[in-house]
């Protein structure tokens, strides 16, 4: 019990909302009765409703410890358990063999992109990469200042409608690079390359939902904003045996083997962020896992994409063969439509399904906790817009 008054009222003001939660899951009903959102949102990422009740609680109070999570050491037993937990669910999710390693780090996959030649690319050797978006052009741009970077593939004659196929991996590059989704132009690799070197993915924003073969990649990396959990956290997940061979000398904060030595605790790691990862990879768990994920994703995508293709006035802008479950794309054949579109999509409680600013059009993306039942809201709003404007 809370001696401290301020923090009881907090607590029960937290807990208040979250105590009205409707019966069915769906997000508390203000008494002024809240309309339900439906969060098509890029990223930040929509979170398990349950997953949002447990973290706004461990802010208040971490099980019972009198300490919010966000005020205690990162060193103290009841984190260093939590940090064990979600490095156990990354390689028990994804199958990975027991010698891969798990690091939780900041920076994002931005910083990942500079962190993977540095770690992986010999001096005087060189890096493969495919480009298939902004963020593979981000990752080529950071390894060219390491060393010699060759782009084997890239769909940008394009504008990165699709992905490219029929290359040859150099047997003679430290490693592959390509990122396995494209949140922007909405395209994904349906099957992963097969490569003579070192296989190093950025699965940022489709990792844990599908099953992959770990054994594949030397390395794969993420941040956790897409499916996993709050924005702050980045996680890597590799075969320590790959690193150590590049003849460079590193920062400590630059080695992911100095990171791997220190489970995760070289510097303080962010904290709040792999606590609601492990919290939503406890609940993927429990739902069943990647293949329940996987299954649930393409009934999402099958629903959204059949809409589009089915409704004259709206068209998919990316190849059939590599559409994206995660983040489908699409356009309305007539733009002067688009205002009265977006007003009724909005009344409908639709949020975030507007176009990165660098393309236009319209993005619905669709991760793990994201409910059939908002894709059909904004299939019903699309059919409705149709019946009355087509």
């Amino acid at each position: 019990m809370f001696t401290d008054p301020v923090r009881m009222m907090t607590c029960l003001s937290v807990l208040g909302y979250f105590c009205r939660a409707q019966p069915n899951g769906d997000p508390p009903m203000s008494t002024a009765t809240k309309m339900k959102v439906h969060n098509f949102s890029a990223g930040p990422c929509i979170l398990p409703q349950e997953v949002l009740r447990k973290a706004a609680e461990s802010i208040i109070d971490f099980e019972g410890t009198g300490l919010s999570i966000i005020e205690m050491s990162h060193r103290s037993k009841p984190f260093e358990e939590v940090m064990v937990k979600a490095q156990h669910l990354v390689k028990e999710l994804l199958g990975a063999p027991e010698h891969y390693q798990v690091v939780f780090l900041g920076g994002g996959a931005s910083l990942g992109f500079h962190m993977i030649p540095q770690n992986y690319m010999r001096i005087g050797g060189k890096a493969a990469y495919a480009n298939t978006g902004e963020w593979a052009s981000r990752a080529i741009k950071e390894s060219k200042l390491a060393g010699d970077t060759v782009v084997v593939a890239s769909s940008e004659d394009k504008n990165f409608s699709y992905i490219p196929k029929g290359y040859t991996i150099p047997s003679d590059a430290d490693y592959f690079h390509f990122t396995s989704n494209n949140t922007i132009f909405g395209t994904q690799y349906k099957e992963f390359p097969t490569s003579p070197v070192p296989l190093i993915c950025d699965m940022s924003s489709d990792i844990f939902s599908r099953p992959v073969k770990v054994s594949d990649f030397a390395l794969i990396y993420g941040g956790a904003q897409k499916n996993m959990g709050p924005a702050g956290a980045t996680v890597y997940l590799f075969d320590n045996a790959y690193l150590g061979k590049t003849g460079r000398k590193l920062s400590p904060m630059m080695d992911l083997k100095n990171h791997a030595d220190k489970e995760s605790m070289y510097n303080t790691p962010p904290v709040y962020a792999v606590y609601v990862s492990m919290l939503t990879m406890q609940w993927m768990k429990d739902q069943g896992g990647v293949v329940e994920m996987e299954r649930r994703n393409a009934a999402k995508a099958k629903l959204l994409y059949d809409a589009i293709d089915r409704l004259p006035m709206f068209k998919g802008t990316t190849a059939v063969e590599d559409r994206s479950v995660m983040n489908p794309t699409f356009v309305m054949t007539d733009a002067a439509l688009e205002p009265a579109f977006d007003a009724l999509w909005k009344a409908a409680g639709v949020s975030g399904i507007r176009g990165h600013r660098s393309v236009g059009g319209y993005r619905a993306s669709m991760y793990n906790a994201l409910p059939l039942e908002s894709v059909q809201v904004l299939v019903d709003v699309m059919e409705d817009f149709a019946r009355k404007n087509g």
